[in-house]
């Protein structure tokens, strides 16, 4: 958002202050100002002066010599510009004066280029005409200045006088960041008012007076409005007798400030009104808008349409359209249609001032490819109440401007208008909220500036529809302290109850995971959440597996990053391969992140974004130092029960024979295993890789904190050995579900110590040998009651085929 202070001035014209001091005083109070540029930067000692002699140069065909008046004196001035007369009164800088620049637009030179009395081809030169480019400015703002050639004033303008006065330039245009929710500030009107309240001075909005003829809007246009969600008001006006012309000087210097080229009278007001009140207003050629009759509606799926710049563009059912009895004329909030454009053969014009869904418009601007200033503005949600304004402003500067007869009355379409809110008036509360002590009169004293209104019986402050950033009492503070001024506020110590914040459940355990990968020596990897689909014949997986149900993106980096990754294992595998190639030994490296599984292809609801915590190594270590990492990590996130590894989890990506599921209480946790070798040598892994992945919301449902402790041990316990024969076939945890479903009360602990195969045991077999350890906690045990126990584990190993080892 940009203004000129000039334009500030015309509603607040007691303001007196430089553009330093503004830019502080503007940004301390809220409305930062990014920065400015000084049109009269860098132009020193210029008036203008009249020609009144032309002379040839003696020595050069293409320069001339001329006698210029500058009011207190004639001097010489030689130049080669093609385009001046005897009579023209032109920009002189003066012998020790600036210019901004050179003859090329843009072309300005930092510090001004210094203008010196001297000689060309012989003859003295005490001075330069300028073009509109050395005077650091541009076409755009002055379009009556020749494109090559002196800037020539027009015939009324006084000799001698300030040509950087005349020209206007003695102004400061201003940059300004708004913020999406200051919806009034981007408008000249609404900064206006903020300076007005910064500074104190008083605020002098545009008189709108009334305007319009003896008939009525309403004989001449019909509207109506399909989807009021999506277009709340609809304001119509109209305009006949157009006369098209060249706006006023003022008018184009105004434009031309904020950047706004200059056009015509129509075109211009409508631009003028958009940044004075924030409002965008579009013009039709009444004379082509069909059955004399405005639909705004959704268009249909497909449908394509042309607008002002030529270019045909397809809709779909979301974009709102502007439409006549029987075709579209234009995208509502974002561009007119080539249909119904104004031309210079126009006679009646219709006036549109809307108010437009500003979701719907910049989910709209981006589907079609197109986005424009008045886009811009719908996108952060206009007040419709300031429609009728601005479009009566409009058609009063039609009025002035003796461009065209206004019609009376207005077509207006607003069913559900929008009213002030109210919120109460609690100055203790704000004093406390900011740590001040400001009195009640001096908080409505700033509200007062700002045009909010108060309730002194119902002590409620009330809020104009323009601020539609004012919602509770806290928004109220935030007005009080930046009129007050955030320097001004006391240091004070915080007041209110002490409290002690702690991580959700779910980011403890997270948190536990990464410590316990760390204790064992990985480090922290980050993988990208988009992958290739070729990944998935990478990893081995068929055709039907449910993890080729990736989500693609929209918009992809490119085909290596076009999905949703539904697995962990690639980014894991891509980082161990990095690693062994770049010859790094025994690494470690485990990762914490998401996978993204869609219940349904296409996607109709989110996705389940489930947290992977994954586990990849080589070098170092086994199967075995993998499941140590895994029962660490679950041991100390609560899960007190034994886990169970399923060695039927046929993962094609794993060895078959060297792969597991995790299983706790009966669900599958996680997995791990060692990396199949056709994928180790497919990713370029040339030793053994181990994998572990466990389902962090599945181990979060079984995690607790909870610890219960027990005491010493007070009665002292018993050992038995046992040493047992086996098929190959049975596993280590199915002898310990034996040992653990007979061993009784009195069972305290068992850990196997020894595992045989060999010359001393048959073929087709092993020997496993655990310790087993009893003990009671209110007595010493008898040796019978240990032999019993130790009775039921071997009766319940032999029904197993298991013997004792002899």
């Amino acid at each position: 958002m940009n203004t000129s202070l000039s334009w500030i001035k015309a509603y607040v014209p007691d303001l007196d202050v430089t553009a330093q001091e503004y830019t502080d005083a503007m940004t301390l109070s809220g409305t930062k100002v990014e920065g400015y540029e000084k049109l009269d930067a860098d132009l020193d000692k210029i008036v203008v002066g009249q020609i009144e002699k032309i002379e040839k140069h003696p020595d050069a065909d293409k320069l001339i010599i001329c006698q210029v008046n500058i009011g207190t004196e004639t001097i010489q001035i030689v130049t080669g510009a093609p385009n001046v007369h005897e009579g023209d009164k032109v920009p002189v800088v003066l012998d020790g004066g600036r210019v901004a620049g050179g003859h090329e637009p843009g072309s300005r030179v930092a510090g001004g280029i210094k203008i010196k009395k001297g000689k060309l081809r012989g003859v003295e030169s005490c001075g330069m005409m300028c073009s509109i480019e050395e005077l650091g400015s541009n076409r755009d703002m002055y379009p009556d200045a020749p494109e090559e050639g002196i800037y020539i004033f027009p015939e009324d303008t006084e000799v001698g006088a300030d040509a950087i006065e005349v020209l206007g330039l003695h102004d400061v245009v201003f940059e300004y960041e708004v913020t999406s929710n200051r919806v009034d500030c981007f408008s000249v009107v609404g900064i206006a008012r903020e300076a007005a309240a910064t500074f104190g001075k008083k605020f002098c909005p545009p008189v709108v007076t009334p305007t319009g003829n003896s008939e009525n809007a309403a004989d001449y246009i019909k509207v109506s409005v399909k989807n009021t969600d999506l277009c709340p008001r609809y304001c119509a006006r109209v305009v006949k007798n157009i006369k098209i012309g060249p706006s006023p000087e003022w008018m184009q210097r105004r434009l031309a400030s904020v950047g706004i080229r200059p056009i015509n009278n129509l075109v211009d007001i409508t631009n003028y009104v958009m940044e004075e009140y924030g409002q965008p207003m579009h013009a039709y050629d009444l004379d082509t808008i069909e059955d004399r009759e405005i639909v705004v509606r959704t268009a249909a799926k497909g449908e394509k349409f042309t607008t002002l710049d030529g270019q045909e563009r397809q809709m779909d059912e979301t974009v709102l359209m502007i439409c006549d009895g029987r075709k579209s004329i234009g995208i509502a909030g974002i561009m007119g249609g080539e249909n119904s454009m104004i031309t210079d053969d126009v006679h009646t014009m219709l006036f549109e001032a809307a108010c437009f869904d500003g979701t719907n418009i910049r989910k709209s601007s981006k589907k079609v490819g197109l986005r424009t200033d008045a886009s811009g503005k719908f996108e952060k949600g206009l007040d419709p109440n300031n429609a009728q304004a601005a479009i009566d402003r409009a058609c009063q500067l039609v009025e002035e401007m003796g461009a065209g007869e206004v019609v009376g009355g207005m077509v207006d379409v607003y069913p559900q208008k929008r009213e002030e809110i109210r919120l109460p008036f609690r100055p203790d509360e704000i004093n406390v909220l900011l740590g001040t002590d400001i009195s009640p009169e001096e908080m409505l004293g700033y509200f007062e500036k700002i045009d909010l209104g108060y309730d002194a019986e119902k002590q409620e402050v009330i809020v104009p529809t323009f601020r539609q950033d004012l919602l509770r009492t806290a928004d109220l503070a935030e007005e009080v302290a930046r009129f007050f001024g955030y320097d001004n506020i006391p240091t004070t110590l915080p007041r209110g109850e002490s409290t002690m914040g702690k991580l959700p459940f779910k980011l403890r355990v997270e948190e536990i995971a990464r410590e316990i990968a760390e204790f064992c020596g990985f480090s922290q990897g980050m993988t990208y959440s988009f992958e290739s689909p070729k990944v998935f014949d990478k990893l081995n997986l068929p055709q039907d597996s449910s993890l080729r149900r990736a989500i693609e993106i929209m918009n992809p980096l490119g085909e290596d990053y076009s999905v949703m990754r539904t697995t962990p294992l690639n980014g894991m595998l891509t980082s161990l391969a990095t690693n062994y190639n770049r010859r790094n030994k025994n690494v470690r490296l485990y990762e914490l992140a998401n996978v993204y599984l869609p219940d349904e292809l296409p996607l109709k609801e989110l996705p389940q974004e489930r947290m992977q915590f994954t586990l990849g190594m080589y070098g170092d270590g086994d199967f075995y130092s993998m499941k140590g990492v895994v029962e660490e990590f679950l041991e100390k996130a609560g899960l007190s029960e034994k886990e169970v590894y399923d060695p039927n989890s046929k993962k094609p990506y794993l060895h078959p024979g060297r792969q597991a599921d995790i299983v706790y209480k009966g669900t599958v946790i996680g997995y791990l295993g060692e990396v199949h070798p056709d994928v180790a040598d497919t990713y370029g892994i040339g030793e053994r890789a181990y994998l572990a992945v466990l389902d962090m919301p599945a181990v979060t449902e079984f995690a607790t904190f909870d610890r219960k402790y027990a005491g010493i041990a007070r009665y002292p316990a018993v050992n038995r050995d046992i040493s047992m024969v086996m098929p190959k076939e049975i596993l280590a945890g199915q002898v310990e579900e034996v040992i653990e479903k007979e061993g009784g009360k009195y069972l305290e602990s068992y850990a196997l110590f020894d595992i045989y195969e060999g010359a001393q045991i048959k073929e087709g077999y092993k020997s496993l040998a655990y310790s087993i350890v009893f003990r009671a906690q209110d007595k010493t045990l008898e040796d019978a009651e240990v032999s019993e126990a130790m009775d039921r584990i071997l009766k319940g190993l032999e029904a197993m085929d298991i013997e004792l080892r002899k």
